[in-house]
C-alpha cells in the first residue's frame, strides 16, 4: 500500500476521510498508521476532534491492512465490520496516529478462511497516540471473512 493507492482509494472510495484529513502515515504489510490533524473541518462542540473522524481513521489502520493482504493472496475474499467498541481517554487535538499491527494474525484468519470455506472473525485493535505519545483514544474493530467460490 503506497500513499498514491491510498489516496486513490479515499478519493473514490471515501471521499469524506479524504475531506476530514486523513493520510497514511505508515504502512509495512503488518502495521498500519493512519494519521489526522485536528481543524476546523473535523472538530467538535468540545474543542477536540470529532469522535466519527477518530473512528474513520482507527478503521483504516485495520481496514487497509485486510485490502492489502486479500488482494495479495489472489482470493475472492469478502470482508465487512460486524462489531465495534471504542474508549476515549484525552481530547484529541493536533495530530493523532492511529496503529494497527495485527499483519500477521490477520494472515492466519485469511489462510483459514480461504481453507475452510467458512466466515471467520478477526478482532482488530487500533490506538490513537497523539504527538505527545499519550493515548487519545482505542478502538476495536470486528471483521468478518468470507472466502468466495
Amino acid at each position: 500500500m503506497t500513499r498514491e493507492v491510498f489516496n486513490k482509494i479515499l478519493w473514490f472510495k471515501l471521499p469524506i476521510a479524504k475531506i476530514a484529513g486523513l493520510k497514511l502515515h505508515h504502512f509495512d504489510g503488518n502495521k498500519a498508521q493512519i494519521s489526522v490533524k485536528y481543524g476546523w473541518l473535523n472538530q467538535n462542540p468540545f474543542k477536540s476532534m470529532f469522535w466519527a473522524v477518530q473512528g474513520m481513521a482507527a478503521e483504516l489502520s485495520t481496514g487497509i491492512l485486510c485490502i492489502d493482504k486479500i488482494q495479495k493472496s489472489g482470493q475472492k475474499i469478502s470482508m465487512l465490520v460486524v462489531g465495534l467498541e471504542a474508549n476515549f481517554t484525552k481530547k484529541a487535538v493536533g495530530k493523532i496516529i492511529f496503529t494497527c499491527d495485527q499483519g500477521e494474525e490477520l494472515d492466519a484468519v485469511l489462510q483459514k478462511a480461504i481453507e475452510t470455506g467458512e466466515g471467520q472473525t478477526l478482532k482488530m485493535r487500533s490506538i490513537g497516540l497523539d504527538e505527545k505519545g499519550d493515548q487519545v483514544a482505542e478502538f476495536f474493530f470486528t471483521w468478518s471473512f468470507k472466502a468466495k467460490n
